[in-house]
């Protein structure tokens, strides 16, 4: 059984990591947060045009017509980058939810928005109940919300955004109020509960593979700065200590990496154990991250510290996706669970209801 990527695979996951190398620099992560979206429309119609937002939707709506063993590559060198834009919520999440809908007679809502999303035209946002915010609602055209079992579909437009604070810079996170309603709702029962579960799944699977990226930038970072930084007439990179706190991230990123791809292989394929295999991604990749900031910052030592110094855009995304789709001891007792019960995860993401 051959279990590496793709030739076709490993250009995709190049080009795109090509692109955001010119295009998503530290300095234009820190330009956006100065302005009020936070976001940039011209940078998502060059992401639209290499066919990223478009790469799960089907050929016969504009798009790639790939899935989620693809995405994995391309999600990763978004993590590598500090990518701002929505690409969790609109190309992971809200498109595979707009597919699987058009197969639950809501064909009309998908031939709506899956060829404007590949276009570079719209953008989704995807709330759970695992959070009260809404990640990028403020740019969102169309708004997947749950209530109870009941998934809803709603325009922005017909939604109050409040703001809320975040310790990510790049993030932009909304309390959302709306008011459910039949013309809304997309899915009910049991299939809107199925249909949360996935998109939660497929959500915890993007925030694992951005983190890997993320985590392999810090090591980069650190590895860079300990050739150029001299103590006793040598660079730091050549102290053992040193060399060991990166490589110990290394391997954490390393193994990190295996857990992660298989997760994708499982979504992919929707394999019976697609729950446990993301929560154990998200576990890996986040210990991983978490453990590569400390690295790199105690690396650079002091002038890690410093809002000059780019490292922070990176830890911050670190902590930002570890919280984000569940958190790291969420997912460790949703993994506890199936491990107990011998069944696969039975653990309830939980359901939120709007405020009134």
């Amino acid at each position: 059984m051959e279990f590496t990527f793709s030739e076709d695979q490993l250009l995709l996951q190049q080009a795109v990591r090509d692109f955001l190398e010119g295009e998503c620099t530290p300095a234009a992560v820190r330009e956006l947060w100065d302005t009020e979206t936070g976001r940039s429309p011209a940078f998502w119609a060059k992401l639209s045009e290499i066919g990223v937002p478009g790469l799960l939707v089907p050929e016969d709506h504009n798009g790639l017509g790939m899935d989620e063993r693809d995405l994995v590559l391309v999600l990763e060198e978004a993590g590598r980058a500090a990518l701002a834009e929505p690409v969790i919520s609109t190309a992971a999440v809200g498109v595979p939810l707009l597919v699987e809908l058009s197969g639950k007679g809501q064909s009309e809502l998908a031939q709506k928005w899956l060829g404007a999303v590949a276009n570079g035209e719209a953008m989704l946002a995807v709330g759970h109940a695992r959070s009260p915010f809404v990640g990028d609602a403020h740019v969102a055209d169309l708004l997947f919300l749950p209530d109870g079992e009941n998934l809803h579909a709603v325009p922005r437009g017909e939604t109050q955004l409040t703001a809320q604070d975040s310790n990510d810079q790049s993030q932009r996170l909304f309390s959302v109020d709306w008011s459910p309603s039949v013309a809304t709702r997309v899915a009910s029962g049991s299939e809107g509960a199925a249909m949360q579960q996935a998109a939660f799944d497929r959500g915890v699977l993007a925030c694992a593979a951005q983190q890997l990226g993320v985590g392999q930038q810090l090591i980069d970072m650190g590895a860079l700065y300990a050739t150029q930084r001299q103590q006793f007439g040598v660079a730091i990179g050549s102290f053992q200590a040193v060399k060991h706190r990166l490589a110990n991230a290394k391997v954490q990123v390393e193994y990190a990496r295996a857990v992660v791809y298989r997760a994708a292989h499982s979504v992919a394929t929707g394999a019976e154990q697609r729950a446990a295999d993301v929560s154990m991604a998200k576990v890996a990749a986040g210990e991983a991250a978490l453990f590569a900031s400390k690295e790199a910052l105690q690396v650079h030592g002091a002038i890690g510290y410093t809002y000059e110094q780019d490292l922070h855009i990176w830890m911050k995304r670190a902590w930002s996706l570890d919280l984000a789709f569940g958190t790291g001891a969420w997912h460790r007792a949703r993994l506890a669970d199936a491990i107990i019960d011998g069944q696969g995860p039975v653990r309830a993401f939980g359901y939120c209801a709007p405020k009134a």
